[in-house]
């Protein structure tokens, strides 16, 4: 019986423990507290949740405001320090919500800049103390020591340059995915850029415009008259360039490298009739200096064929490689 009063005890102690850590939380000890800012914060949002017009974006700025204050209090009272640098781990956070506030919107509250401009203010976070000395009844703006000056520069300097890198990291995402045949160049001599990944044997984009391309050629010279289809071949350069502009048009317009492709054919006689080259042609940057093309050939030749009225006629047909190939270099001249 005495051993399950005592586990009985033990549970109330345990309890009353728990009630008085949540309480010393959620209960400011005085009216100038961190935990008076939150609530404020969340009293805000709430009404901004029922306000309409700009009505609502003022009481939702106040509100990130008291956030940003009771956050900053509340992680500047024991601070925890970044491994290796005299950075609270509260500016970091303090940092993040700053950002979030001045470059969030209402679709996407971390933006790329968000991340970007993160470290940066999180340094000057933590360098703006070091310019004010006094309490909060009295301060006044000071000139911080030789020693304190020096790795309060090294911290913002370093922030900065990790901002840097991280806006670099964004606009290379951003050019892979305007301008995705780039991904099928080799950055092997290049100083900060290193592939993880296996590379690109063939830029997609170009493969697409030949693959587009080549059937709407054969339907318009298979099956014609001979005469017709050299008649055709003769203009080939302008029929194929009308073609792979619209082609382009129509599956490369969400990219901008779609002004980065030219569309032009090679004809080339053989025995038995002629070689059409259809080549899709890459100039954009690239770390081969005479660039690249993609190419497809196809055979036409004449045979035999009956009209509707059973007379013979020579017709074309027209025979394309099933893969399409990527050659590095110029293309070859027009004949």
């Amino acid at each position: 019986m005495n051993t399950l009063f005592k586990d009985v005890f033990g549970v109330f102690k345990f309890a009353e423990g728990l009630y008085a850590g949540i309480r010393k939380v959620l209960v400011p000890p005085k009216a100038y507290s961190w935990q008076t800012f939150i609530y404020l914060s969340v009293f805000s949002w709430v009404l901004s949740y029922f306000a309409t017009s700009y009505i609502k974006d003022v009481i939702a700025f106040f509100g990130w405001l008291f956030l940003i204050a009771g956050t900053a209090w509340y992680t500047t009272e024991d601070p925890l320090r970044v491994p290796g640098t005299f950075m609270p781990v509260g500016a970091v956070i303090t940092g993040f919500l700053v950002s979030v506030f001045a470059f969030g919107n209402q679709e996407d509250v971390i933006t790329p800049r968000t991340i970007v401009f993160w470290p940066t203010i999180s340094a000057l976070i933590t360098a703006i103390p070091e310019f004010i000395e006094g309490n909060d009844t009295d301060a006044k703006a000071r000139i911080p020591k030789p020693h304190d000056r020096q790795r309060i520069i090294i911290l913002v300097a370093s922030s900065m340059l990790l901002s840097c890198w991280i806006q670099f990291y964004f606009v290379m995402d951003n050019w892979l995915g305007q301008y995705p045949s780039l991904q099928a160049d080799t950055f092997q001599r290049s100083t900060f850029v290193v592939r993880r990944e296996q590379a690109v044997k063939i830029p997609q984009n170009g493969v697409i415009i030949i693959e587009k391309l080549q059937p709407i050629v054969v339907e318009q010279i298979t099956q014609r008259p001979w005469s017709e289809v050299e008649k055709w071949l003769l203009d080939a350069k302008q029929h194929v360039g009308t073609l792979g502009r619209e082609i382009i048009k129509i599956n490369l317009d969400k990219y901008e490298e779609k002004d980065l492709w030219r569309i032009e054919p090679r004809v080339a006689n053989t025995k038995s009739g002629y070689i059409l080259d259809l080549l899709s042609i890459w100039i954009g940057p690239s770390s081969n200096p005479r660039g690249y093309y993609l190419k497809k050939s196809c055979r036409i030749e004449p045979v035999a064929a009956t009209n509707n009225s059973g007379n013979k006629i020579t017709v074309a047909e027209i025979e394309c490689d099933r893969a399409t190939k990527f050659i590095a270099g110029s293309p070859p001249p027009q004949q």
